[in-house]
């Protein structure tokens, strides 16, 4: 992935560490979102619940930012198509380093915008309009970020909800103990479950790193996330960009 090879092996070093790594992030996002203001953003399901909700009880505006925020979501996950998806379906290299710089520029404006107050104080009742800025900018970073993961893992991998993930896992287990049936049609089944369980304890840990964080520091637990998304950009900038033409001036 590191080098947008269009050859993507499932479980290699590199794609690991970047799953993973956006996995612990991924909790640290949503416990943030959830503690910030009482919505979990990358959970499109509870959006869908909340909209419900606010349509018994007759509150327009809240059903308008229910149903504006996970939109968002989606447009991140079409723009990950159309930097990522759609280059490989044309045999192009994808541009991963543009992805992963546009979630770090969102993280800096989530985080720079909360430090100088333009989302309120943390924690408040998603009321106003800036709650709702906030939530929009951490869903449309998911859904970049679970469309790219889910496009070069070929819809095996989601780094940024555990339904699915834990579904596979539960079925993938059931595989694993019956593989004396079934052995030639699971090859890499253990390894899938490894990273199945790897993805969940990732998104578990950042959760609780990510809750103490915002409890001590409010809007500064953003800066976890900003420096984790920070690094995952520099790295496919120097891989995609800077060595892969050295290589070619070689």
């Amino acid at each position: 992935m590191l080098y947008g090879s269009q050859s993507i092996s499932y479980y290699s070093k590199s794609n690991t560490v970047v799953w993973m790594s956006m996995a612990f992030q991924a909790g640290i996002l949503n416990i943030g979102g959830f503690m910030a203001c009482h919505r979990f953003v990358s959970h499109i399901t509870g959006f869908a619940t909340f909209f419900g909700y606010e349509v018994v009880n007759s509150d327009i505006g809240q059903v308008f930012g229910t149903l504006l925020v996970p939109m968002f979501f989606l447009l991140g996950s079409m723009l990950s198509g159309w930097l990522v998806d759609l280059r490989l379906k044309l045999q192009k290299k994808p541009k991963y380093y543009i992805v992963f710089g546009i979630i770090f520029f969102l993280l800096l404006i989530v985080f720079l915008g909360g430090i100088f107050g333009r989302f309120g104080k943390f924690g408040e009742a998603l009321e106003f309009s800036r709650d709702y800025t906030l939530l929009i900018l951490l869903c449309f970073t998911c859904g970049i970020q679970n469309g790219t993961i889910a496009t070069v893992s070929r819809s095996v991998v989601r780094t940024t909800h555990l339904t699915g993930i834990t579904t596979d896992l539960g079925i993938g287990l059931i595989r694993i103990l019956n593989r004396h049936k079934i052995s030639e049609q699971i090859p890499d089944e253990g390894k899938a479950n490894l990273m199945r369980l790897g993805i969940i304890c990732s998104f578990g840990i950042g959760s609780i790193l990510g809750g103490f964080l915002f409890s001590y520091w409010a809007y500064w637990g953003f800066l976890a996330p900003l420096m984790t998304s920070g690094i995952l950009f520099a790295s496919m900038l120097y891989f995609q960009l800077i060595k892969s033409n050295s290589v070619v001036a070689c």
